[in-house]
Order: C-alpha cells, then structure tokens, then sequence
C-alpha cells in the first residue's frame, strides 16, 4: 500500500497553509488556515474493510522550561515525546483520497465539533485539547486535524508523520473522545497493511526548512 500527498513531498515541508501557525515578523507566530493536507493511496489488500488515519509529531519537548522564552531555545538534547494531530477511523474502504481542506479549514477557539470527513468517518480528539486546558479562550475537545505549531524556539525541526492503516473491521471499536492511543490499542491484530507519509516544519526563524 502507498500513502502520497499533493500538499508535500514525503520528507519535505508541510506548508504553511496546512499548520496551525505560521512564522510572523512581530509577535514571532500568527494563526494559519489550518487546512488538513491532500492524502491519497493506493495498493489497499483486497479484504480491507476499512481505513484509519492518524497523524502524529514525536518531537516535542518533554519540558516546558524553555518553550516559547524569549531569548532561550529548547535544546537539541531534551528528550521528545509524541503529539497527536489527527485521528480518523472508520474510513471507507471504497475511499482513497481526503481532499486539502476537506476535513478541516481554519482553526477554531475551543476545538472543531463537527470536522468533516468521508461519509460514515469518525474523528477523535488531537493533543490540542490538553495543550489548551484550562484556557478560557481555547480551551475544549479539539476533534479532527488540527496542523503543526511546534515552539517557536525549538532547535529541532519536528517531523509529522500520517499513518494510514487497512483494517479487516468495518467498525474501529473506539468510543466517544477517543484518542489515537486508543486507536493504536484496539486495531492490534486487525491491520492487514500500512503505509506512512512525513512531513518536516519549524517556527524557529533561525531555521531554513529546503
């Protein structure tokens, strides 16, 4: 199975269109359109009965001490960890491609309610809702895509990766605000076959992303 995009190249930059913010020359990020890029695939295994989708960035900061300070930067050698930006389930198996801006368009203050997606799809929460909790503004379920702010100040360009899995289930059996932790756990053993795309993108000016 093949998993391409007419958004990026695989290994090649996200583009600013497709983020949750981009580089500003005051007040160093602005919000984007926010749109989810284009995904297509081919190569499905005939017994598939369903698609999932998720999108992930394993490289962020581990600690806040130095995010977003001015005049620090987060260093190259602070453990990383994972964030979730996008987890779909129950996609089709007759569909094989996602439109850019088809599932999302814009940020939206306290998370998308109705993200759009193929007919029968459903979407979890993404690690904007912790990231946001507690905030009066923004704070909510962030269902669907929501696309890279990585710290402003990160010395490492982080890397979003979309994984797409065909599933031998007609039905993933997650429920409610479900997240892709969730997703990973309950398709153990129903995967019939993968496929994976990145992304790189950066904030920090001092970074020439090519």
């Amino acid at each position: 199975m093949k998993l391409s995009s007419k958004s990026f190249d695989n290994g090649g930059v996200m583009p600013g269109r497709c983020a949750f913010a981009v580089k500003a020359p005051k007040g160093h990020v602005r919000l984007s359109d926010n749109l989810n890029p284009e995904l297509s695939w081919t190569g499905a295994p005939p017994a598939t009965r369903s698609f999932v989708l998720l999108c992930i960035d394993p490289d962020v900061p581990t600690r806040p001490d130095d995010v977003n300070k001015e005049d620090r930067e987060v260093p190259l050698k602070l453990a990383r960890t994972t964030f979730t930006h996008w987890a779909m389930v129950d996609i089709p198996a007759t569909v094989d491609a996602i439109e850019e801006g088809a599932c999302s368009r814009g940020v939206t203050a306290r998370g998308k309610r109705e993200p759009g997606g193929p007919e029968g799809s459903r979407q979890g929460v993404n690690d904007y809702t912790a990231w946001f909790k507690g905030d009066s503004e923004m704070g909510g379920d962030y269902l669907g895509y929501d696309g890279p702010c990585p710290p402003w100040n990160d010395s490492v360009v982080h890397h979003y990766r979309f994984d797409l899995h065909a599933l031998d289930l007609d039905r993933c059996p997650v429920e409610g605000l479900f997240t892709a932790a969730d997703v990973q756990k309950a398709i153990q053993g129903h995967v019939l076959a993968s496929a994976s795309l990145t992304a790189r993108y950066s904030l920090n000016p001092r970074i020439r992303l090519l």
